[in-house]
């Protein structure tokens, strides 16, 4: 009697043990199912659709954000450079090259818990695709950057490392339309103080 109330306690003991364990290895340590990389960026057009699974969902969740549906944008996150470097605070880095269509984006640095970084003295914490100084022949350049610099000056601060978010709004990316066929803006390290 003792002795199968002793192995009942043991298996239970294992099936809760092992059930526990590998869910927080799917939600902590798997890459999340459904990621679109595109460069080094990449997103989850899942994420707010009744497409994404429930380790999408239990995901997203745990991370508290908010979904943006499939007809309201996209979220793309780089967490390394074009050279393959990690992104770090300390480090300063131009972005440039083609944004895909939208009718609004944002661009903010984010630490690697998803909260966005703590604004800079007065600087704002983001910038969007209507605040932007634009070359004549409609191009430009954002300089993410801890020191201040001319133009477009997404400021950082504090080391460690980091990710860059960019939302597309309202954009055709997000419905699956061009989902593979957008060109993103390259990610290039000019300075690192570390």
């Amino acid at each position: 009697m003792l002795r199968t109330a002793f192995l009942t306690l043991v298996v239970l003991a294992i099936a809760l043990g092992g059930g526990t364990a590998s869910v927080w290895y799917v939600l902590e340590e798997l890459p999340a199912f459904g990621i679109v990389r595109i460069g080094e960026w990449t997103a989850s057009p899942h994420f707010g659709t009744p497409d994404a699974g429930p380790y999408v969902r239990a995901r997203f969740a745990r991370e508290g954000g908010i979904p943006l549906g499939q007809s309201e944008g996209i979220a793309f996150t780089a967490t390394r450079d074009s050279g393959g470097a990690p992104l770090r605070r300390e480090c300063s880095y131009h972005i440039e090259g083609p944004f895909p269509s939208a009718r609004l984006w944002t661009l903010y640095a984010a630490a690697p818990s998803g909260e966005p970084l703590p604004s800079f003295a007065r600087r704002r914490p983001a910038l969007h695709s209507r605040m932007l100084l634009r070359q004549p022949d409609n191009g430009f350049t954002i300089t993410v950057a801890p020191k201040p610099a001319a133009g477009n000056w997404l400021a950082t601060g504090g080391s460690g490392p980091m990710h860059l978010v960019l939302t597309l709004l309202d954009t055709p990316v997000s419905t699956g339309l061009q989902l593979g066929q957008p060109q993103m803006p390259e990610i290039t390290r000019t300075e690192c103080d570390v």
